[in-house]
Formats: C-alpha cells, structure tokens, sequence
C-alpha cells in the first residue's frame, strides 16, 4: 500500500527487536562505505571487528564515541573540511555549517546521496506533524551557508508543497507574506516565533485567527519549554512541533501530533542512546544524548555526543510509532550546565521562569566567577512601555529563582533596545568566566 501524507512510515512502527535489526543492517551498510574515510578509518582500527561487520547491539556500543572537539581539531589540522569524508571531493555538493555559537564553524559537506537522506528524514518529519501537501509553508530564516531550515524547504518542495522563502525580509513583511499567500505552517526558531507574534500584536494583526495551523521549531529549547509553549500556541492559534537536529549529525526528531512535548526520534535513520556524561556508561533516566546517523554516508557520525541533555522514552505511542521519544524535549545542554551555590542550573530553567512574564521582551544570562565561586546575574529588557511591569516583574523572579535554587540573583533591568534581537538561534547565556 503506497504511503500517504501523514500516517507513519512502515519502518516507525516495527517492534524494537525488529526496529535494532533495521538498524543494525543499515549500520553494516554504512561501514562498506568507509574504506576511503580517513577519520573513521583511524578512528575504528582497534576495534575488534569492521563496521560492516557488527551483528549485535552489544558489539555496537563497544565502538568510540566521536566529539565535536574531535571533528573541530580534524578541521583544523585539514582545513577546511577535514578529513571525515568517505569520497572524492568531487562528489560533494553541498555545504553547510553551524552558527559558530561556541567558537569556529563547523563545515559540512553532503553529497548528493547523503542529502537525498537528509530530505527523507523530513518526510518523516513532515508526516509525524500532519503537514500535507496541500499545505502552505513558510521559512523566514537565511539562505546563506548555516544549516537552518534549508532541508526543511528541499523537504517541502519534494512533498508538493506551496513553498516560500522569507529571506532578506524584516519581521513586519514576513507577516504580511503569511496572511497574503494564506501560509498554514511556519518552521523557524522559538525565538523568531515570539518576536513575529509581539510584531503582529503592535501593528494589530490577528495571527490567533489567520490560516497558520503548525509550527515546526527548532534550534533552541524554547518549543518544548511550557511557558513558551503555551505563549506560542496562544498567540499564534496554532500548534507548535518541536523539532530537534544538528549541521553534523541531521535532523533527528519531530513531535507528532498525539504526544506534545515529546519529540520521536527518527530511529529507522538513527541509533539512539543515553549516557551518563560522566562515567559514559549507559543510562535510563535523565542523561546525554548519543546518536549515530545511519544514512548520510559522505560524512558519517558514529556515537555522536551531542552534549544534549534529554530523558528518553521507548514506550510505543498513541500515533502508532514504536520509536523512542525525547520527554519534553532537549532540556538543556550539558556544557551549559552552571554549577552555583551547590545547583546544577540549566538556562532553560530560568527561560521557563522568565518567559511566564508577558511583558519581557527580551533576557541574558550572565556567568560570572569571584573566588573561585561561580554566580549569576539576570538582565531583562521590557517592551516599550512595559518598563514599570518589568520592575515588578524582576523582584518576582528573583523570588522564584530563589525559592527553587535557595540563593540569590540580581535581576536587573535594561532599557528598552538594550539587548540584541535574534532572527535565528539566540544566544542569551553569556559566561564571563576566566578559564571558561
């Protein structure tokens, strides 16, 4: 029976046996790949057998981990591009790189089949989220070299979609695209989906009661945080999906549209585990994120940390998918854990808290180090007008933040205009720590 839009895909309801036998066929199929790949070639050759060659989930979880410091470093030393490539140069046909948030970009290189993966996992994506192809679709990001949303917009052309870019518009255009050409779904940041909704309330637009039906989010917390959740889909009268991925590793899970907040991975594409970051040893509860892709062959990632800190899942859900789901999303990342007063402080903690204020328009995060001990600041800028709301609304937080972690934090606040506005992925934590 052919696929139709929105129901799940074969490969995402068989039973875990099943499912680990998918993956581990398509993990063999991958090694055969990697004779040329002078990254994992060096990287794999004390294992005790060849990838084409694991059998077992147990012989899996035997191999290395790879680092996003190990790929930075095999960059640098072979600019520009390193040398996890499994081809000839001249099979890549595209390139993209991250946004550069923790120092260098990374660049990364697809070829033509690799990217054809890459756009089949947003078929699932899509599917998982009820988008059809009757649907119009909306991506107001970049079109230059960082990842954002371009598979998103390839994924939506290959589905039969309406598909417009909102590159190089401002805020108050791109909604006037949306209600002109009757968009029904959106993909941007959480960020960006807030500041076109305050757009929109200041110049008396009624986005709760236009077409726009979905959201498809990505590339901070913000989609599965329950105050900025709740704001969005207020707002905008739409339901928000949160969608999870990186430039090196793809995109990797989607929300469907029976369970919110608990993104499924894509699992017939990816290998999914959870580890304690400390000692690496596997782990069922709250825990850091590993994936392998089992598809972009041009430049794999096998046991890809992704410092993504998630509490997974492996229930089958009401949708029919058995693939394990992401329980209220990426809650933070491991390297943006602060340690403070005995805490363990995630800033997608404080945006929960901050976010409950409406007149916030904007926050930051500042780390900062007196001897030897690590603190923390709180600077909120108001929306014009709101400046009196926001002075209330800084002792409140300071009270909350108190109540949950039992230390105090300054909050101050910034004139209107202070902090920078964000089209694509914020950066609110600022670490102003020495050796940091």
């Amino acid at each position: 029976m052919p696929h139709t839009d929105t129901e799940p895909f074969a490969e995402e309801c068989l039973a875990r046996n099943q499912l680990e036998q998918l993956q581990l066929r398509k993990l063999r199929t991958l090694g055969t790949q990697l004779n040329h790949n002078p990254f994992y070639t060096k990287k794999l050759e004390d294992t005790q057998a060849p990838l084409s060659e694991v059998q077992t989930m147990d012989e899996f979880r035997t191999l290395p981990f790879t680092t996003k410091t190990e790929l930075c470093t095999d960059q640098a030393n072979t600019p520009p591009y390193g040398t996890n490539l499994s081809y000839p140069l001249d099979q890549y046909v595209r390139l993209h790189q991250t946004s550069g948030s923790s120092g260098n970009p990374l660049r990364w290189l697809d070829t033509s089949q690799s990217w054809e993966w890459v756009l089949h996992c947003w078929q699932l994506i899509y599917a998982a989220a009820g988008i059809r192809s009757d649907d119009r679709l909306f991506f107001p990001f970049s079109f230059g070299p960082f990842i954002g949303f371009w598979a998103a917009f390839e994924g939506a052309t290959q589905l039969g979609a309406f598909t417009l870019s909102g590159g190089g518009m401002t805020t108050q255009a791109r909604l006037n695209v949306i209600l002109t050409h009757s968009i029904t779904t959106l993909c941007c940041t959480p960020t960006y989906a807030l500041k076109m909704a305050k757009t929109a309330e200041t110049n008396g637009l009624d986005l709760a009661n236009s077409p726009v039906r979905a959201l498809i989010l990505a590339g901070e917390p913000g989609a599965s945080i329950p105050t900025v959740r709740q704001q969005l889909e207020t707002s905008w009268g739409a339901r928000v999906f949160d969608h999870t991925g990186m430039t090196e590793i793809g995109s990797a899970s989607i929300e469907c549209t029976h369970a919110p907040s608990s993104p499924h991975i894509l699992e017939s594409e990816f290998i999914a585990e959870v580890i304690d970051p400390n000692t690496l040893e596997p782990c069922s509860d709250d825990g850091e994120l590993v994936l392998t892709n089992l598809g972009r062959h041009g430049s794999p990632l096998i046991r890809y940390r992704t410092g993504d800190r998630v509490q997974i899942d492996r229930t089958p859900c009401t949708c029919g998918r058995t693939t394990a789901r992401l329980q209220g999303g990426i809650l933070g990342r491991h390297d943006d854990m602060i340690f403070i007063k005995g805490n363990n402080v995630y800033p997608a903690n404080i945006e929960n808290l901050v976010r409950e204020h409406a007149c916030i328009r904007e926050f930051q995060i500042i780390v900062s180090e007196t001897d030897g001990l690590n603190g923390l600041n709180l600077e909120i800028e108001a929306y014009a007008g709101k400046e009196d709301d926001a002075n209330e609304a800084a002792k409140t937080l300071a009270t909350a933040i108190h109540d949950q972690y039992y230390f105090n934090v300054p909050v101050d606040v910034l004139a209107t205009g202070t902090l920078p506005d964000f089209d694509m992925k914020a950066r609110r934590l600022v670490d102003n720590r020495r050796n940091h």
